[in-house]
């Protein structure tokens, strides 16, 4: 075979069947990122925690009874390796030919990753899920992870149990016992994890108990300590069709009873303090007033009588002296007499809009946390309203509050951040969130920060130190890729809608504002010289720009037209001279920046030195795909600095660490949790002391410490 052949006619191969989903619509990966569908079809948030369906090709079947086994041809320097029976050739570069063999075992990498840092919170759609423990860290969740984040010495440690999203958390009365509750997820090799509830010490983060699976259905919705008797008994209510509120006996882990609690959502399940066989459920158009004795569970339904019966009862608390409060969805504080199903005073009105959050204080006032006016209200023990605060209206409406020390207050938002203050102060942020899901992530060339946006029009420039955003910026489109400019003076941001904005990284103004096609820009790329920007297209075409000024002048050199399916991921020859692109057809092709012209020699390309190793195919790399891999199983792959790391980010919630160069099928790798669904990006900080990656609908930002 001559030199100039390989390319041109293997690309042939490579080719989906015109019909192939895998073909214009993207498959998988392009609908997952469509973020509408996305919630519904796929990510953990949907509560069904799994992966979205695989597209079956027309015509013809990809699944090979067992997958092909890579093969290498030493005459013409290249390797074959096989995803969904697609042949993928690879060159392997002059240097390694005479010495390279399919059967060389790689080692495992030199470093390994101890998560450092998780951004994030879930206030979105979870409630009750943020407490301050004795140690004086305040502990919540987002993704599979619980934190545990010490405010004063900023630092935090994680509880990593969990397989898939955690969606309830609960304190036991002894304030140091914890159980949180996960959704049903789907392990690697298809079979579902089943739902479950984990029972677990926050000083030592050791798992004391698992209650599951088998018995929950969906997701663990709400789960509750009881308050009296030494707290030996454990709520907790599942999202089947039914709802159902099981009581176990948590250190025996035996369930004493069940029963179906609601057709309708259920939103709080709770233990009365002092009457150690009373529980109070409450969601959408309900709350009962449950009654254990011996296995089983009696009702009693509250009676709404005169006052306005409410469409959500959301929240629920306990006064010393054992009446129950509620708030609603009308805005009204609703008292319940102790023990009672009956309202023995009422605040109608007390916030405009729904209550989220009710809090009793240490010294029995209650603080109420409203939806839509945002307001945090202290009211005295005779209801009468002493002192009121309104959260800012970028951090959205308030989800649940816990007291702090002296007269601070924690308040989480459903915009995915928790603030802290007190009402005399107002509240500042303390964890920003994404709020949807998340597939953009560059880190800068040469300090200590890095860039998120997403789905929710949200960017996020952070710095490493403070954990905080330098600065935010909300944009008019829903984006998808970022990447900075050498210089690091200012970085592009890629949208869905086919616009892409320079934003300068200091004062975060708009330099200017292209639009190239009208689908998402997958991925955007400077040259190493920062000459040229690559922007990647779900319409199949890489488009070129000429850059000057660094970075604030662009003009257009023209479009890379060859590929048959979207673009995925691109990476840069050192010297700038030619660009590699994946695309969702799994193929591998080369492009001259300055004429945008394809490369089609092998020889011409086999040796090149690439700056970067992101695409997810190629010799440097194709060791990440596992035995049987469907193409989209890997989202993301990162190179280190130092090229002797890479990380990669796959569909089952996993970050991956394997050594580089990753040039034997199947390389073992060291491999880590903490994301739910699937992770979106990944990239080593500049001086690769430091990994970040992206979860999905999960909306969580991982940051991991190479040790």
């Amino acid at each position: 075979m001559d030199a100039a052949q390989p390319v041109a006619a293997w690309r042939g191969q490579t080719h989906p069947h015109p019909r192939c989903p895998m073909g214009a619509q993207g498959g998988r990966r392009g609908s997952r990122g469509g973020g509408a569908q996305a919630g519904t079809q796929g990510g953990g948030s949907s509560g069904q925690g799994g992966r979205l369906s695989r597209p079956v090709p027309f015509g013809r079947r990809f699944f090979p009874s067992k997958p092909k086994e890579a093969s290498f041809n030493a005459e013409d320097g290249y390797v074959k390796m096989f995803l969904r029976g697609r042949p993928i050739p690879m060159f392997v570069p002059d240097a390694v030919v005479a010495t390279y063999s399919l059967d060389t075992k790689l080692d495992l990498p030199h470093k390994k990753l101890k998560l450092d840092w998780v951004y994030g919170y879930r206030g979105r759609d979870c409630r009750a899920n943020l407490f301050l423990l004795p140690t004086g860290e305040i502990v919540y969740f987002v993704a599979a992870v619980a934190v545990l984040y010490n405010v004063e010495e900023e630092r935090q440690r994680h509880y990593l149990g969990h397989t898939d999203d955690i969606k309830c958390l609960a304190l036991h009365p002894d304030m140091v016992t914890i159980a949180t509750g996960q959704v049903a997820g789907t392990s690697k090799d298809g079979k579902p994890l089943p739902p479950h509830v984990r029972v677990w010490d926050s000083v030592s983060l050791n798992t004391l108990h698992v209650l599951g699976p088998g018995p929950f259905d969906r997701a663990i919705s709400c789960v509750g300590f009881s308050k009296s008797n030494g707290g030996g008994l454990l709520c907790a209510v599942d999202d089947s069709n039914d709802h159902v509120l099981s009581i176990w006996d948590w250190q025996k882990e035996q369930k004493l009873a069940d029963v179906k609690c609601s057709n309708e959502s259920v939103l709080a399940a709770t233990f009365h303090p002092t009457e150690p066989t009373l529980l109070i459920t409450c969601g959408k158009s309900h709350i009962h007033f449950w009654t254990l004795e011996g296995g089983s569970l009696s009702k009693r339904q509250g009676i709404f009588e005169k006052h306005e019966k409410p469409k959500y009862v959301l929240c629920v608390a306990f006064t010393e002296n054992g009446d129950t409060v509620t708030g609603d969805s009308g805005g009204n504080l609703y008292i319940w007499g102790k023990g009672g199903n009956r309202i023995c005073h009422a605040v109608p009105g007390a916030h405009e809009g729904g209550i989220f959050g009710l809090c009793v204080l240490r010294n029995g006032t209650i603080i109420t946390g409203g939806g839509r006016d945002r307001r945090v209200v202290l009211w005295g023990r005779d209801y009468q309203k002493l002192q009121e605060n309104e959260v800012p209206e970028g951090f959205g409406p308030v989800r649940t509050i816990a007291e702090g020390k002296g007269d601070s207050l924690f308040v989480g938002t459903t915009r995915n951040s928790v603030l802290q203050g007190s009402l005399a102060t107002g509240f500042s942020l303390l964890v920003q969130g994404h709020t949807e899901e998340l597939w953009g992530l560059a880190t800068h060339p040469t300090l200590d920060q890095f860039v998120t946006c997403g789905q929710d029009k949200q960017v996020h420039l952070w710095s490493v130190a403070t954990h905080q955003p330098l600065w935010s910026k909300g944009i008019e489109d829903a984006a998808r890729s970022a990447g900075f400019h050498p210089s690091g003076s200012v970085l592009v941001v890629g949208t869905v809608t086919g616009r892409w904005l320079v934003l300068d990284t200091e004062t975060r103004d708009l330099v200017t504002i292209h639009t190239d096609g009208g689908e998402q820009i997958s991925v955007v790329s400077f040259s190493p010289d920062g000459k040229y920007l690559a922007l990647g297209s779900h319409d199949n075409f890489v488009y070129i720009y000429a850059v000057s000024q660094s970075g604030r002048k662009f003009g257009r050199v023209g479009r890379c037209s060859g590929h048959s399916s979207f673009i995925t991921h691109l990476d840069w020859a050192f010297d700038s001279s030619c660009l590699v692109t994946n695309s969702g057809d799994y193929e591998i092709l080369y492009w001259d920046p300055s004429t945008c012209r394809q490369v089609t020699s092998a020889e011409a390309v086999r040796n090149i030195a690439w700056a970067s190793a992101t695409c997810v195919l190629g010799f440097g790399v194709f060791g990440i795909w596992p035995e049987g891999a469907d193409g989209t199983d890997i989202n993301a792959v990162c190179r280190s600095h130092d090229g002797k790391l890479l990380a990669s980010a796959d569909d089952f919630g996993k970050v991956h660490l394997f050594s580089y160069p990753c040039s034997q099928p199947r390389a073992p790798s060291h491999t880590y949790s903490g994301h739910s669904s699937h992770v979106t990006n990944i990239a080593f900080l500049h001086d690769d002391s430091q990994l970040f990656s992206t979860g999905g609908t999960d909306t969580s930002i991982l940051q991991w410490r190479l040790v």
